[in-house]
């Protein structure tokens, strides 16, 4: 899967950016081993609208440069309160060599544990791979339908990477594992003692009493 993304260089920095965010543009930067860092901007839409395609394993193709650029989303800067995209970083990929990338994992078919009343817990939902670009995949699946018992579990031992694609992480690092639902006892509500309640009650009224008559005495003398 490939994207393609229309940017231009900017010379706007510093407060200037707001003006320019403003007017529906994302600032950027691009950088690379072999690629001197260059300050960009581009339709905040359009990058909404390929990286939710895309993601940051899918190889983006940056037009509008002179000579187009396959990039990586490396990094993306939100908005504390819209979260919105508000800056971007591209890492250039260098031709002929493979690169490493974060990959989402999809968890796809039914645990049978899980008809026996069982539970799920999806220990990762990201593996670390390497490959050539055009060999990136955009999401690893992971099949459940193999956890059959309690305690079963999946490993990154257990999955078969993708053509071309390397998985970095450890071999015997767990992806899911299987479980008995515990449930958790119910908390009896608190029993109320009224005998203490009443004598608190008793001695608050005859605290204020004394109190008053002794207001009375202070006012007689």
């Amino acid at each position: 899967m490939t994207a393609t993304l229309h940017a231009e260089k900017r010379t706007e920095r510093g407060k200037r950016l707001r003006a320019l965010r403003a007017g529906g543009k994302l600032p950027a930067v691009l950088y690379g081993p072999k690629e001197p860092s260059a300050a960009l901007s581009l339709s905040l839409g359009e990058f909404e609208k390929v990286f939710r395609e895309a993601g940051e394993s899918t190889v983006i193709t940056l037009s509008g440069l002179g000579e187009d650029k396959e990039v990586l989303v490396q990094d993306i800067a939100h908005d504390p309160v819209t979260g919105a995209p508000i800056h971007v970083d591209f890492y250039a990929i260098e031709k002929g060599k493979k690169v490493t990338v974060h990959v989402p994992i999809v968890f796809i078919g039914e645990a049978p544990v899980e008809k026996a009343g069982g539970v799920l817990t999806k220990v990762l939902h990201e593996l670390e791979i390497e490959a050539m670009p055009k060999d990136l995949p955009h999401e690893i699946a992971v099949d459940v339908s193999s956890l059959t018992a309690f305690d079963s579990q999946i490993a990154v031992s257990d999955i078969a990477a993708p053509a071309g694609v390397a998985i970095l992480n450890d071999s015997e690092e767990v992806i899911v594992v299987a479980a008995e639902a515990v449930e958790e006892a119910e908390t009896p509500p608190e029993q109320v003692d009224m005998s203490t309640v009443e004598v608190e009650e008793r001695g608050k009224k005859e605290e204020e009493g004394i109190a008053e008559s002794g207001g009375e005495q202070k006012k007689e003398e």
